[in-house]
């Protein structure tokens, strides 16, 4: 595997050189660093059971140190925001399309979350992104559920007007409800938002506990998708141990 550019190099690597018992030098000879493919002449480290070199593990180092910078964190957010979305919108479509909740896909928006906001911090993580993933992934589940909550409501009030209509309802009693309507159509378009906003963090704790024991499905699909998200965004596990020297070449036996 070639090297990152311009970023650290990634953690998994095509070739391992398996590190030897904790001793200070090594006489094995051609040692390779697995990162960046450069041969190691003096000592290496042993991270993750790989050999590299002494510039690339410092920049693996790197990779577990929280960015702290607010800056990084509302581009890690805007990546997220709008990776969420897109895990909202093929959830909707799953749904809406099968008539089932479908577990892969619930896992599918975590990874776009967790992989979204990794590309924004350059593959690094925190307990700070992991909340943040946790909490989108939460969300677009909500907003994939948003248009099918509509959606029924709006089935059960024409069902409600045709029961009405049957049952011989005037005119006039139908007058209030369109006056209603009407003036629930002159909200702000905000506090719309913002109600639009609070349902879809809401609704998925609703269709769980609506919706038991058939809820219980879908609190382990939401589970599944935030699970991923958190492990994707959280700081890379590294095992780190050296440096370990090698020792000169002997000289060939005459």
């Amino acid at each position: 595997m070639d090297s990152n550019p311009g970023g650290p190099p990634p953690l998994q690597f095509d070739t391992a050189v398996p590190s030897v018992a904790s001793l200070g030098t090594i006489t094995t000879q051609g040692v390779t660093c697995t990162a960046c493919h450069r041969a190691i002449t003096d000592e290496y480290f042993d991270v993750n059971g790989q050999s590299v070199c002494e510039a690339c593990r410092t920049q693996l180092v790197q990779l577990t140190q929280t960015p702290r910078g607010w800056g990084l964190f509302a581009k890690a957010a805007v990546f997220g925001v709008v990776a969420a979305i897109l895990g909202a919108i093929l959830y909707y479509a799953v749904i809406a399309i099968t008539d089932f909740e479908i577990g892969i896909v619930a896992i599918a928006i975590g990874y776009m979350v967790g992989w979204a906001i990794r590309k924004a911090t350059a593959s690094r993580g925190g307990r700070r992104y992991q909340v943040l993933a946790l909490v989108l992934t939460y969300w677009a589940v909500g907003v994939a559920y948003t248009p099918l909550t509509f959606q029924g409501l709006a089935e059960q009030e024409k069902k409600e007007q045709a029961e009405k209509a049957n049952a011989g309802a005037t005119p006039e009693a139908a007058a209030p409800a369109a006056a209603e309507s009407q003036d629930d159509s002159g909200m702000n378009i905000p506090v719309a938002l913002g109600i639009l906003f609070g349902f879809s963090l809401a609704l998925p704790v609703l269709v769980v506990f609506g919706s038991i024991p058939g809820g219980l499905l879908s609190a382990l699909i939401i589970g599944i998708g935030m699970r991923q998200a958190w492990q994707m965004t959280a700081v890379p596990p590294l095992q780190i141990s050296g440096p370990y020297r090698i020792a000169a070449a002997s000289p060939p036996a005459v």
